[in-house]
């Protein structure tokens, strides 16, 4: 046989396969999607697509990979009227567009001070110094080698859904919700630092300091820095990125975003609060009779829907599924709750994913619409029993002064159409 010959007779048997593969995939398409609907042959599995033609990238191509040039939506937002400058303020994690507990590195919400700062790892040092045994400077390699932990945890913003507590202003819960983020930090305990150092016996509060251009500094409470407190290096996998504070930043699980000081330079040891700038004028929150509170470190339980939302609207009757997040400061989340009436009734949700101490959970409700109008609200409840209240609730008790700790119970209004709008109960 030539090889001419053998060539024809491969052809005609790729022919009569793709002919095949056509035709079974003609019946697929020509099935009714829905019972009752009646049958419409689909050209996108009918027919041959330009993907399956042709020849993609090679590996060497891509060697730091991204997402899919159809998702270039899914991005971080930043609201311009918000802050002063771009140096110091804010851009927003696409809440809506995520699924599962991981938020991908690139997209975890950014608060700076004076900008991101760009730092050679070669030439940090994170200095532990005041009233400690031993004044001591480390490298970066010295901390890389010392034992290492992985621990997953969220960090929110204290002023998350801040411009929420006079009534709904923004339409989106990336911009209502999306001071922050869940992910998997690798580095050293901060307790195996200090007890190289050696604590004296009076020490009682530190002072954590970044090496960037604000040099942004909080104190943190010695209790909690022998707890669960982390000097982190790298997040979900990989060096932080410059943006988290590469290459060094702190970690404070379950407390404000505030306190996890990023380019982390030096740590001092005293027996007092430092009483900072970011914890005197800012991050104190102010109450009616026009006092503030103090040190309210710990982020209470907290929840949001993210689909259907704003920027994520019902766009099908029939089966649809409603996901959110929820997490506590406190703990571990334990259940949360779902309405679809403004809270008339409520209805637990399905948690799916792991479920740790300190980080988010991923809810779920699977259900039925018929352009009807919906009203979403979702309460988490936590590990030590504290539920989440809702905005009335807080405003009783705290005011509308503050513009932080507002973990407030959210609405979205689903219109008949599927467009849905952040609002408030009265």
């Amino acid at each position: 046989m030539s090889d001419r010959s053998s060539a024809d007779i491969l052809d005609r048997r790729r022919f009569l396969r793709a002919a095949g593969l056509a035709g079974a995939g003609a019946a697929i398409a020509a099935a009714p999607a829905i019972a009752g609907e009646p049958a419409k042959p689909d050209p996108l599995i009918t027919e041959v697509q330009d993907w399956s033609r042709y020849l993609g990238d090679g590996v060497d191509k891509r060697p730091y990979g991204s997402p899919s040039k159809f998702e270039k939506g899914v991005v971080r937002r930043d609201v311009s009227w918000l802050t002063a400058s771009a140096e110091s303020s804010v851009n927003f994690t696409p809440l809506h567009e995520l699924d599962g507990i991981i938020t991908p590195s690139g997209l975890c919400f950014e608060r700076h001070h004076s900008g991101i700062a760009e730092i050679n790892p070669a030439n940090h040092r994170l200095m532990i110094n005041g009233l400690v045994d031993k004044p001591l400077v480390f490298t970066m390699e010295d901390i890389k080698r010392m034992p290492r932990v992985n621990r997953i945890y969220f960090l929110e913003c204290a002023a998350n859904s801040g411009m929420e507590w006079r009534g709904a202003q923004l339409n989106g819960c990336q911009f209502t919700h999306g001071m922050i983020h869940n992910v998997m930090y690798t580095g050293v305990p901060l307790k195996v630092l200090l007890e190289e150092a050696g604590l004296k016996s009076n020490a009682e509060w530190l002072m954590l300091e970044g090496a960037d251009a604000a040099g942004m500094n909080r104190s943190l409470p010695i209790e909690k820095a022998l707890n669960d407190v982390m000097i982190a290096f790298a997040m979900n996998g990989e060096a932080l990125r410059p943006e988290q504070g590469y290459p060094l930043r702190a970690v404070i699980p379950g407390w404000e975003g505030n306190l996890w000081v990023k380019w982390l330079r030096r740590i001092e040891v005293g027996d007092q609060p430092w009483q900072t700038r970011e914890e005197t004028s800012k991050y104190t929150d102010l109450l009616a009779d026009g006092r503030s509170r103090k040190h309210t470190f710990i982020m209470d339980a907290k929840s949001v829907v993210t689909n259907p939302s704003p920027q994520a609207p019902l766009k099908q009757k029939g089966r649809n599924v409603l996901t959110g997040i929820a997490w506590s400061g406190r703990g571990m989340v334990k259940r949360v709750d779902v309405s679809m009436d403004g809270g008339r009734n409520w209805q637990t949700a399905r948690i799916d994913g792991p479920v740790l101490d300190k980080s988010i959970v991923r809810f779920y409700v699977d259900f039925d619409w018929n352009g009807q109008e919906l009203m979403i609200q979702s309460r988490a409840m936590d590990s030590t029993g504290y539920v989440q209240p809702s905005k009335e609730e807080l405003r009783k008790v705290r005011g509308v002064n503050s513009i932080y700790h507002n973990n407030g119970i959210q609405t979205w209004l689903v219109h008949a159409g599927g467009e849905t709008e952040n609002v408030e109960i009265g």
